[in-house]
């Protein structure tokens, strides 16, 4: 049975680059995000090696954050433009 309180959302990203050895969250505008959501998956359409995304959330209206992470020694920039697929619980009155 579908939940009406799951919503789906396809925004076009281009991430800054992730520095060697770390992790960091990046914020994207996504519109119609609500401030109490809860993210529970975001897909990035392709793999890059040594980039991984290790969570995200809801950091704003309209916005979430994705936290990046490079376990490689170089720079990795995640490839631009690229359409994720983001799932947002919703919470109801």
């Amino acid at each position: 049975m579908f939940d009406p309180r799951l919503k789906y959302f396809t925004p076009t990203l281009s991430p800054a680059a992730v520095a060697a050895n770390t992790t960091a969250e990046q914020t994207f505008t996504v519109s119609g995000v609500p401030l109490d959501g809860m993210v529970l998956a975001i897909n990035k359409p392709t793999a890059q090696a040594g980039l991984g995304i290790v969570g995200a959330r809801v950091t704003a209206e309209d916005t979430i954050g994705i936290t990046f992470s490079n376990n490689t020694g170089s720079s990795i920039t995640p490839t631009a433009s690229q359409v994720y697929s983001v799932a947002i619980l919703v919470k109801q009155p």
